[in-house]
């Protein structure tokens, strides 16, 4: 497990994207060998999203060649919504990029069959080869995805009913209207996120330095579902001074020790003009 820390959030944001640039790049993908990527929605990737614009943008990254499958969904939220996370998607990031529509995959909240749907998401992950990297954020009580406090640890996408914490927490982006926020979502479970081949949660500020504190300095909880990737191979934890507040001085002393070593993962920064 990594643990990178960075000054703040911007700074997270953009170490985060150079991550996945340099995976994608790394990976060489083509038409027969796509590089799959696990996406999440919310304040905390918007900056990631931004600095990928910014790299296809200036012809240093393509999507062209990568699939990608978003982590969650609301049940019975409109896709055309502004708060539906189809809408979040495309106009923070895939409008803006190269990637081909065919390739975006979005658990739909819609359909009539929930159980069935998250089934098919299941398939066709397994049918993409399984997922590269799959990108996470938090909430401020340690939930991956929909995960809420209590989820099994080895679930897979699923219908589930939101907390009441996660409902407050939403509120403001239904002009702060609790009846107007949806109670249930699908969503991957913390198994399909273990499953990908390498993890990066990204978590800053305050609010979250709790969670962080039990993702990373107490055990395996499913109270807490992001310290289930203490048990990931390749789980990179990045996060910004905020986020540490919890941590004991001597955690947070070792792992900017070891920044030159996790630096090296995103510099030199690689290009498709290299290639």
């Amino acid at each position: 497990m990594r643990l990178v820390i960075l000054e703040d959030y911007n700074l997270s944001c953009e170490w985060a994207a150079k991550y996945i640039r340099n995976r994608i790049i790394q990976f060489k993908p083509s038409a027969g060998r796509f590089f799959t990527l696990g996406l999440p929605t919310g304040s905390t990737p918007f900056g990631c999203y931004k600095k990928l614009i910014e790299y296809h943008k200036n012809g240093d990254l393509s999507f062209k060649y990568v699939k990608t499958f978003n982590m969650d969904e609301y049940v019975g939220l409109p896709r055309d919504h502004p708060e539906s996370y189809h809408s979040y998607m495309w106009n923070n990031f895939f409008k803006h990029i190269d990637i081909d529509p065919a390739n975006v995959h979005i658990l739909d909240g819609n359909v009539t069959d929930l159980e069935a749907e998250c089934a098919a998401f299941e398939k066709e992950i397994a049918q993409a080869g399984g997922i590269d990297l799959f990108v996470g954020g938090i909430g401020p009580d340690g939930h991956i995805a929909f995960n809420e406090p209590g989820s099994s640890l080895v679930s897979r996408t699923r219908v589930k009913t939101l907390a009441k914490d996660t409902i407050i927490a939403n509120a403001r982006f239904f002009g702060n209207d609790l009846a107007k926020v949806p109670t249930m979502a699908l969503t991957v479970g913390v198994g399909t996120v273990m499953d990908a081949r390498e993890v990066m949660i990204l978590i800053t500020g305050a609010h979250k330095a709790f969670a962080l504190y039990k993702a990373i300095e107490e055990g395996v909880n499913h109270m807490w579902t992001v310290s289930a990737f203490q048990q990931h191979p390749r789980t990179i934890f990045v996060c910004d001074e905020d986020a540490t507040l919890e941590l004991r001085v001597k955690t947070v002393k070792y792992f900017k020790g070891l920044m030159h070593v996790h630096n090296q993962l995103v510099d030199p920064v690689l290009s498709v003009k290299e290639q």
